[in-house]
């Protein structure tokens, strides 16, 4: 089977959050606040900038703005609590057409895995909760690796995992720090946009760019 004439595809690798389901706009959101109860102010901007920024690069670049007393981890596990009581109260879902795209998948006998930042147990709980985990034979996350995204480390990890070569495997993302990994990674990879509809600097790295999830079935 072949994407775009690309070559073969006998893998397909998942962003998480904002890609397979509905939570980068709860990530957004609580940044900001998250900063703002130990003292910084954290534009929107920037909030849009940490969207699977990994380790060593999200603790870097958050003492690059705010001095090299900002402790990154703390402000995150406060954000992490935000994050979790806005989920209880909105909920998550799947984003629209995830399940059409992972069902033909495995109908086609592709196989599947997450390269996600989000640790594995969230991920897994996640796919459950909006009834997706049942379609995957692998859990990647950046937990797994030495350097998260845009390393690519993850990507690379991912496809070892599957057994097969990063020229084989179909990465989707919704943000530019996945796509670097994933193309730095040797992966073809689809943009479907979430919180930005356009993203200049790296649309040219991606085989093809998609309003939604279902439309990659109509590329391949």
């Amino acid at each position: 089977m072949d994407l775009l004439t690309g070559g073969k595809v006998s893998a397909f690798l998942f962003d998480l959050d904002g890609t397979l389901i509905d939570t980068e706009k709860y990530y957004r959101r609580c940044w900001p606040i998250a900063c703002a109860h130990f003292g910084y102010t954290l534009t929107d901007e920037m909030a849009l900038q940490l969207r699977s920024l990994g380790r060593p690069f999200a603790p870097a670049l958050m003492k690059k703005w705010f001095g090299e007393s900002c402790d990154y981890f703390e402000i995150r596990e406060y954000r992490k609590g935000l994050v979790a009581e806005v989920m209880e109260k909105e909920g998550i879902v799947a984003k629209p057409g995830a399940e059409d795209l992972l069902r033909f998948l495995r109908d086609k006998g592709i196989k599947v895995s997450t390269t996600t930042a989000t640790n594995a147990e969230r991920t897994t709980r996640f796919l459950g909760m909006v009834g997706l985990l049942k379609y995957f034979d692998e859990i990647c996350c950046a937990e797994h690796v030495k350097e998260g995204k845009p390393a690519p480390d993850l990507y690379a990890f991912a496809c070892d995992k599957l057994g097969f070569p990063p020229s084989e495997c179909i990465a989707v993302e919704d943000a530019p720090n996945g796509i670097k990994s994933a193309v730095s990674a040797g992966c073809r990879c689809i943009f479907v946009p979430d919180q930005t509809e356009n993203e200049p600097e790296v649309e040219p790295l991606c085989v093809a760019k998609v309003k939604s999830l279902a439309d990659i079935i109509k590329l391949m």
